[in-house]
């Protein structure tokens, strides 16, 4: 299979269908990539981020320390909502000024907290958005309850300062380790299965600390990430992100992953220069994974195009994963 070589050939390609396939992260990446998959895949499962405490979520969580974070949901399942649902829209309505106490809150965050109370549960609050929105997959959080993210420099030897809460690990400097708290949070049964019975498993793209490895992390999310035969994607982001991984290369964000032992077959990155990479294998290989380059950028470059993201996922798809992969452990140069 080779690849194409231009962004209008790819986006005027029909993307190869796929089985089952999960998405783990948070964010506007994992929207991004739910967006691509859902004109692909049979089954899309996305496994999102409940650690938020910045914004909306992070107001509502003051409020009720119960409620897992919603926003990174909220995202998924706009995502994923029938395109002619007017309610998938107005989960991204913000209130604005004039909203008193409202003010600044999704209204998407408010429906979920609401039924969250009224159903008794986050996931089945989110079931119930799904249903009334007609989403082409399903949202589960990657807790069964309220987490909180931790970060420590790996950098700064035994001074190194630890922060908590997502919003101060996204504002620490420099290359640190996250953790979140409790450490033994649990996962629904339904994260693992849905992993375990994936053909596909596409991780990030979005922020690599608070997003990607906030869901990753979870002791259930990444165990299943080990133990199951799908191929595990990484989507690398367009260009670092700021202030989070200013000054971070790919090869900086595959060493963060092989450290907090996230596993990866393949990785999809933008292209640096010139076509797009077009070899038989369709990539080349490091030994440990698969690196393959596309053009993945809506114009202006900022952001994923799912047209191309859904065309590079589903080509990727074909190249399988590796018989036996070696522990993982990225190397500081990807080629």
């Amino acid at each position: 299979m080779t690849g194409s070589g231009s962004n209008t050939s790819a986006a005027s390609s029909i993307p190869a269908p796929v089985g089952a396939v999960v998405a783990v992260g948070g964010g506007h990446g994992l929207a991004a990539s739910l967006r691509a998959i859902r004109t692909y895949a049979a089954s899309v499962t996305a496994v999102v981020s409940v650690a938020d405490d910045g914004g909306s979520s992070g107001r509502l969580r003051e409020e009720f320390p119960i409620l897992p974070a919603p926003g990174d949901a909220r995202r998924c399942l706009g995502a994923l909502a029938a395109t002619d649902s007017q309610l998938g829209l107005e989960l991204e309505h913000r209130f604005g000024p004039e909203s008193g106490s409202l003010s600044g809150h999704a209204y998407g965050n408010l429906l979920l907290a609401a039924l969250t109370f009224g159903l008794g549960s986050f996931q089945a609050a989110l079931a119930e958005v799904g249903r009334m929105t007609g989403a082409v997959g399903v949202v589960l959080p990657a807790t069964d309850g309220p987490v909180q993210l931790t970060g420590q420099a790996v950098d700064a030897g035994d001074g190194a300062k630890r922060v908590v809460g997502q919003v101060a690990v996204a504002r620490a400097i420099g290359r640190r380790y996250v953790a979140l708290e409790p450490a033994d949070a649990t996962s629904p049964p339904q994260v693992r299965e849905s992993i375990l019975a994936a053909d596909q498993v596409v991780i990030g793209p979005g922020s690599l600390f608070t997003s990607v490895l906030a869901a990753a992390i979870v002791p259930e999310v990444r165990r299943a990430l080990h133990d199951t035969s799908a191929q595990r994607v990484y989507v690398a982001n367009l260009a670092p992100q700021v202030p989070e991984t200013a000054g971070f290369s790919l090869g900086d964000h595959l060493d963060v992953l092989s450290a907090h032992d996230i596993p990866v077959d393949i990785v999809l990155a933008p292209t640096r220069s010139g076509p797009d990479s077009t070899g038989e294998d369709l990539g080349s290989s490091t030994g440990r994974w698969t690196t393959v380059e596309r053009s993945l950028a809506m114009p202006g470059g900022g952001e994923h195009d799912p047209a191309l993201l859904a065309v590079a996922l589903s080509e990727v798809a074909a190249l399988g994963r590796p018989e036996a992969p070696a522990a993982f452990a990225a190397p500081r140069e990807v080629n």
